[in-house]
């Protein structure tokens, strides 16, 4: 925001230098970016945040200066002639829907001269970096940079049936800006019509058919309140930037809309001529209820870390408009129209600490730092993110939300959670499982070609309770997709249960999944802990995945927390040799892993350390129906060496209870 200072004297006194001025705004929140310094005037460019629309205008930054200094805030004294015709006779507004306008005022201005401005105004304008059109839309210009309010004159003899109506552009309607733009409107815009069709884009810029020209005698004058959201998607939609968008997007004030408009009538008059007409037309549907916040001495002194003098506090706050009321040891104040930043306690408390000076506030000599341990929670998150970095996966971190596909295909529930479409247009519901996300990682990858793609994620998914009002259930998951066979991904799964749980046994047990063209329950001490499979062609086709068949599997770590020995055990390096013994046995084709997994450990001797699947073999010399599986047995005795004589006995124990519990026969040894 650049402010002449020559201009800001008109509002309040001005001392010291142009440095010194910079140097109290910078202090006051609004560091200076530059001065340039002229023949009769100096130009200080000030950062203004995007929460303090009310300092976009030479008067609210005068505002600022009046109360940092205690000097008056002198406002300009507005008159202007009038006619005895009312304006009511020459126009009427109606507001379609009041959320998106929320004030609209018109005034008629007739007799005017439109013509080159006056020198003070050129000089004015050409300082903060505006070039001069004609008087007219250089006063709205200046008006616009003296009080913030984005005021737009329209051509009233171009207005048909002298109607404003404030609505939403309809399906193929368009307009041509003033700067010849040509915009396509949509339903989400917010336009300013007559009875033909649109004349503007609200709060963005007028149209190029109602412009003030050299013939233009009769001035329609715009002052009006837009919802910020509207404007900011309609000036990027139609990439049209302007100053009127850049204030709207900030809020302005639309209680001090109407004096707005008088001041702009009063400098169109001033620098065309012309008079006005009686009164004015303000549509303002709902009208804005006065806000108030309490403040306590005691949080502030808390917050700030020192005591500012009561009268100080009430002092600071009435420069700054907020009326406190003093109340014992908290004051009320009521919060101005302008200031639509100010909500809570905290941000009085700010107030009251920029005006005092940060440079207050006490600053110790060393810094306490409180080292805070990590609790179990992250210590366990912390093992298993090490142990699947050991397996070759990578962590990723992914928004809470997805889109509708992914959302259909990755439920357990037939509702689903989602946030407002304004806030989120096109991924706007709540996980409730994170291998959706996962998945789209992967694609991502398969396009880039970095193959191989293993990856995990620590989130939560958030499951609609059922109950009317009450909160989703939230659980800490962790997930795993990779474009690798399933046997692997059982390794990554078994690794992150032993981590967390300290050696309990997992078993896979077949059932049927939305998204699974195979998939399987993830039970520990038959408790179903996750879920895991192959990604089904539907849903990799759907996901836009091609020639891939990945897997995937989604832990709750929460209950694996629950079922976690109470200490964890440290066991010596083993001292002695173990012996693995590889057995091929012949099986009906309907036997699972899960079965020979189940009766081998029924069978096995205490020196049994190690089951591990080798392979399947299907084909020559095996009958119909029938299959061979390969499985590696470990056995390593703590107190001594083994022979393979005890080896050979517990292998045949082994050999038995497979032979008895599932028909099973010994193909080698």
């Amino acid at each position: 925001m650049r402010i002449s200072l020559a201009w800001l004297s008109d509002y309040v006194d001005v001392e010291g230098s142009a440095e010194e001025t910079a140097e109290r705004l910078s202090d006051l929140g609004f560091p200076c970016e530059g001065i340039e310094v002229g023949s009769d005037d100096t130009v200080i460019d000030v950062e203004v945040t995007s929460n303090r629309g009310d300092c976009l205008g030479h008067l609210g930054v005068a505002r600022e200066l009046a109360a940092a200094t205690g000097k008056a805030l002198r406002l300009p004294e507005i008159a202007f002639p009038e006619m005895d015709r009312d304006v009511s006779e020459l126009v009427s507004v109606h507001i379609e829907d009041p959320s998106l306008c929320a004030r609209y005022t018109a005034r008629v201005i007739e007799a005017v001269t439109v013509g080159p401005s006056p020198p003070w105004l050129v000089k004015r304008l050409e300082a903060i970096g505006l070039r001069t059109v004609n008087n007219v839309v250089d006063a709205t210009n200046y008006a616009l940079m003296e009080s913030g309010h984005p005021p737009h004159a329209f051509d009233l003899a171009k207005i048909a049936q002298g109607t404003i109506s404030v609505r939403r552009a309809r399906q193929r309607e368009s307009l041509v800006s003033i700067d010849a733009t040509r915009c396509e409107l949509t339903e989400d815009m917010l336009i300013i019509a007559d009875g033909q069709g649109p004349v503007a884009l609200a709060g963005v810029m007028g149209g190029l058919a109602t412009e003030v020209s050299a013939d233009t005698t009769t001035i329609l004058l715009e002052a009006a309140h837009f919802a910020p959201t509207v404007v900011r998607f309609a000036s990027r939609s139609v990439q049209l930037p302007s100053d009127a968008a850049f204030r709207f997007e900030r809020r302005v004030d639309v209680e001090n809309i109407e004096w707005a408009s008088r001041r702009t009538a009063q400098l169109i008059t001033q620098v065309a001529g012309g008079t006005v007409a009686c009164g004015v037309v303000d549509c303002y549907p709902g009208g804005v209820p006065s806000r108030s916040v309490r403040l306590r001495f005691a949080r502030l002194h808390t917050l700030l870390g020192l005591v500012v003098p009561t009268d100080v506090v009430v002092t600071i706050l009435e420069r700054l408009g907020f009326k406190p009321q003093l109340t014992g040891e908290e004051v009320l104040c009521t919060i101005p129209s302008w200031r639509n930043d100010i909500d809570r306690e905290v941000d009085l408390i700010e107030e009251v600490a920029r005006s005092y000076g940060y440079d207050r506030i006490p600053i110790e000599p060393q810094l306490k730092i409180e080292v805070t341990p990590v609790d179990a929670r992250q210590k366990r998150q912390e093992r298993v993110t090490q142990r699947l970095n050991a397996h070759g996966y990578f962590e990723t971190v992914n928004v809470d939300f997805v889109d509708d596909v992914t959302a259909g295909l990755f439920s357990v529930s037939s509702t689903c959670l989602a946030v407002r479409d304004t806030s989120r247009k096109s991924a706007n519901k709540l996980r409730q499982l994170l291998l959706g996300s996962l998945l789209q990682v992967l694609r991502t990858n398969v396009n880039a070609k970095t193959l191989p793609c293993r990856v995990f994620e620590l989130a939560s998914t958030f499951v609609p309770s059922g109950a009317e009002g009450a909160l989703p259930e939230e659980r800490t998951k962790v997930a795993l997709v990779a474009d690798e066979d399933f046997r692997a991904l059982r390794g990554a799964v078994e690794g992150v249960v032993d981590t967390v749980t300290g050696g309990h046994r997992v078993a896979f047990e077949p059932a049927a999944f939305p998204w699974a063209g195979v998939g399987a329950q993830i039970k520990v001490n038959d408790q179903c802990v996750g879920v895991a499979g192959v990604f089904s062609e539907e849903v990799t086709a759907k996901m836009d995945i091609k020639n891939l068949r990945p897997v995937g599997a989604e832990l709750d770590l929460e209950l694996l927390a629950a079922l976690a020995r109470d200490t964890d055990s440290l066991q010596p390096i083993p001292r002695f040799p173990g012996i693995e013994r590889d057995l091929s046995v012949l099986v009906d084709e309907q036997v699972a892993w899960a079965d020979i997994d189940t009766a081998v450990w029924s069978e096995a001797p205490e020196a049994l350390t190690g089951l591990e699947f080798v392979e399947i073999y299907r084909g020559k010399g095996i009958p119909s129906g029938h299959k061979s599986v390969t499985l590696s047995l470990r056995f390593r005795d703590r107190d001594g060496t083994l022979t393979h004589d005890v080896v050979d006995r517990f292998q045949s124990a082994i050999v038995q209870r497979l032979t008895g519990t599932l028909g099973a026969q010994l193909r080698t040894l």
